[in-house]
C-alpha cells in the first residue's frame, strides 16, 4: 500500500491538476475527497452498493441498518466486519433475519453518494410511525448553538484539505462535541454517526444535538429521528418535507446556524433566549 504523503489525511488523495486564472496556467497538486465502493453484504440477500468515503465503514454499515430499521443495537448483529484482506467488503449477518427484513434491505437504495433516497420504491415511513415522541431535552440557548459550528470546523481535517466532504457531528445539550464523522455523501455523514452511537451502546440520542455541514434534507431527518435525536441544526437551508416530518415527529429543526444567528423551524419550546424566556410556538 502507498505510504501518505507529508499533510495527507484518512479521505484524502493528492493529484496533478492544472489551475486557470487571470495570471495564466499553474500546475500543482491538489486534494481531493476520495470516493470509493464499498460492498456490503447482509446474510440471505444479495450484496449491495454504496459509494463512501473509505473509513468508519463499520459505523456506516450499522448506520444504514438502523435506518432501515433492520437494527438498533449492536446486540442485533452476529458479524459485522470487513472479509479479511478486502477492506472494500463488509460482511453482516443480523442474529434475527426474516424474509420481511430482506425485503426491506432490497428497497433500500444503497448506491450512491449523493442522496441517501434517491431510486427507493418506498420511503420506509412505518419505523418512524412506531417510535415514540421525543422527549424534552434540556433548553438550550441561541450562544450554545452559535457555538457549535466553529467546534465542527475545527474537527474537519479532510474538508480542510478538500473542501469536498460533508459532516455530521454529535453534542451534548452543554455543547461538547461527542463525535464527528466526514463523507462524500451527506447521508453516509449522518449513518456513520450513528452507527457509532449504535456499536457503543449510545442510542437513544435523548439530550443531543446533531449539527448537519450542509442543508437537513427529508432523509437526513428521517435517519436522525430514527436515533431519537431531539435537536437537529443545519449551517444551510432545511428542506419542506424535513420541516413537516420535524414537526410531526417533535423534533427541533434549527436552520441557516451561522454567524451567530439561525432560523428555528419547529419545536423551538426547547430553546431559550438569554434571558431563560421560552420562544413563542410556531
Amino acid at each position: 500500500m502507498e505510504e501518505p504523503r507529508a499533510g495527507q489525511h484518512q479521505g484524502d488523495a493528492w493529484m496533478n491538476i492544472l489551475t486557470l486564472d487571470d495570471d495564466g496556467v499553474v500546475a500543482r497538486e491538489d486534494a481531493l475527497a476520495v470516493e470509493e465502493a464499498l460492498e456490503i453484504r447482509v446474510a440471505g440477500t444479495e450484496p449491495v452498493i454504496t459509494m463512501r468515503t473509505p473509513g468508519h465503514d463499520r459505523e456506516l454499515a450499522a448506520g444504514l441498518m438502523l435506518s432501515e430499521g433492520l437494527a438498533q443495537s449492536r446486540q442485533d448483529f452476529e458479524v459485522i466486519d470487513h472479509l479479511v484482506g478486502q477492506p472494500d467488503v463488509l460482511q453482516i449477518v443480523l442474529k434475527q433475519f426474516n424474509a420481511a427484513k430482506a425485503e426491506r434491505l432490497e428497497r433500500s437504495s444503497l448506491s450512491n453518494s449523493a442522496c441517501g433516497v434517491c431510486g427507493k420504491r418506498k420511503l420506509n415511513l412505518e419505523f418512524l410511525q412506531a417510535l415514540p415522541e421525543n422527549a424534552e431535552a434540556s433548553p438550550i440557548t441561541r450562544q450554545l448553538l452559535a457555538s457549535l459550528p466553529g467546534k465542527l470546523r475545527a474537527q474537519q481535517a479532510v474538508f480542510e484539505q478538500t473542501g469536498g466532504l460533508h459532516a455530521a457531528a454529535l453534542f451534548d445539550d452543554a455543547g461538547n462535541l461527542l463525535a464527528m464523522r466526514e463523507d462524500v455523501g451527506r447521508h453516509n455523514a449522518v449513518d456513520k454517526l450513528n452507527g457509532w452511537a449504535l456499536l457503543n451502546d449510545q442510542l437513544p440520542l435523548d439530550n443531543r444535538i446533531m449539527l448537519l455541514s450542509g442543508r437537513a434534507s427529508f432523509e437526513l431527518m428521517q435517519k436522525c429521528i430514527m436515533a431519537r435525536v431531539p435537536v437537529v441544526c443545519a449551517i444551510s437551508a432545511p428542506s419542506s418535507y424535513a420541516v413537516r416530518l420535524a414537526r410531526q415527529f417533535n423534533v427541533t429543526l434549527v436552520g441557516f446556524l451561522r454567524q451567530g444567528r439561525c432560523n428555528v423551524y419547529s419545536a423551538p419550546q426547547r430553546l431559550e433566549v438569554a434571558d431563560g424566556a421560552q420562544l413563542p410556538a410556531l
